[in-house]
């Protein structure tokens, strides 16, 4: 696990260097700034957590898990407030302070495993599909993150947190109804949700008919497929992308897949689908290991929670899913998001070295 996270990160940190000078020469005079920011807050930092977590007994989170879900869901209250906040984009999600910046809901993501995890350990198979005792208390704990995520609005890392903590919920025992319940309402919110937004709208409309409005609304998912459509097979080359010359969106954050599909062709574009394919199996075998119920669900939320942004992010690259706007974990540029998923890792190390102490 640990060296396929390595290999992924290191291959990252190549293609970023690739992906991003242009940009970052426009925007920072400084062809090498994305690469330069990525190590400093994401590497260094993310590292040096994942070290820490593995050496910290996983039942620490357990204790803490209340304590750190108050807490995070109070710095996602903080980007509402002005000068504190800033935007980018169409989502103000990131606070801003003494000019470092972080994006709170990269936390959430992990500290709402905590508490969901020491949650469903301490109702039980039996609580967790009762309605009052497990749905309900479920939906509200859900509904707190979502309210936040929405008013940012920041719905692709929402869609990402409740997939998680569904697939958590499954994992607890619950009820077969309820999930069928809990999906429903998450099928009603979504069409709400679009509804309520134009753009929302149009990026539907958009994956239903990519060909509509090229230059418009249509422009980045088109970008991106003629991206990797003209790498074939083995791509034009390390560094040779012609996207990459402010023709890509996004070009070093979510739309880095595309720039793979360009450099280095679809054997790659493979091996990195292949890659998070071997996450999950080494994950999910993390957690049929797990000495108890929270190492359990705490393996089960982090390798599923890093999976699907994985192929979500993906999945929006080559147009089988509406663009989303979440990174590529380990590979887009971001330091919050690199950081807290090197922690994640770094926790789920813990809980499988625990499993294999006698």
């Amino acid at each position: 696990m640990l060296i396929l996270v390595g290999a992924l990160v290191l291959f990252g940190l190549v293609v970023l260097s690739s992906a991003s000078g242009p940009l970052g020469y426009q925007v920072f005079g400084d062809y090498y700034y994305y690469i330069k920011h990525q190590i400093l807050f994401g590497v260094i930092p993310g590292f040096a957590a994942l070290l820490i977590c593995l050496k910290i007994n996983y039942h620490f989170w357990r204790d803490k898990a209340m304590m750190l879900f108050v807490a995070s869901l109070v710095l996602m209250g903080l980007v509402f407030i002005p000068g504190i906040g800033s935007e980018y984009g169409t989502a103000r999600s990131w606070i801003n302070i003494f000019g470092f910046s972080f994006q709170p809901s990269e936390l959430v993501k992990l500290t709402f495993l905590f508490y969901l995890a020491a949650w469903l350990e301490a109702r039980g198979e039996r609580k967790v599909k009762d309605l009052k005792a497990g749905l309900l208390p479920f939906l509200i704990a859900l509904g707190f993150v979502m309210i936040l995520m929405i008013l940012q609005p920041d719905i692709g890392t929402m869609s990402i947190i409740v997939l998680t903590a569904v697939i958590v919920y499954i994992s607890a025992g619950a009820s077969w109804l309820h999930v069928g319940v809990v999906t429903g309402l998450g099928i009603l919110l979504v069409a709400a949700l679009i509804k309520a937004a134009p753009y929302r709208a149009a990026r539907f409309m958009t994956f239903l008919h990519p060909e509509l409005d090229p230059q418009g609304i249509g422009y980045h998912i088109n970008q991106a497929l003629l991206a990797i459509g003209s790498g074939g097979i083995f791509g034009l080359g390390l560094g040779h992308s012609k996207q990459k010359f402010q023709y890509l969106p996004e070009v070093a954050g979510d739309s880095i897949f595309a720039i793979i599909g360009e450099e280095m062709g679809i054997i790659f574009s493979l091996l990195v689908v292949a890659a998070f394919l071997l996450f999950l199996v080494k994950g999910f075998k993390i957690a049929m290991r797990a000495k108890d119920d929270f190492g359990k669900f705490m393996a089960v939320g982090i390798t599923s929670w890093l999976v699907i942004q994985a192929f979500v992010n993906i999945g929006s690259m080559v147009a089988v899913m509406p663009m989303t706007g979440v990174p590529l974990p380990f590979i887009s540029a971001g330091g919050s998001a690199l950081a807290v998923s090197l922690a994640a890792v770094g926790i789920l190390l813990s809980i499988d070295k625990a499993s294999k102490k006698r």
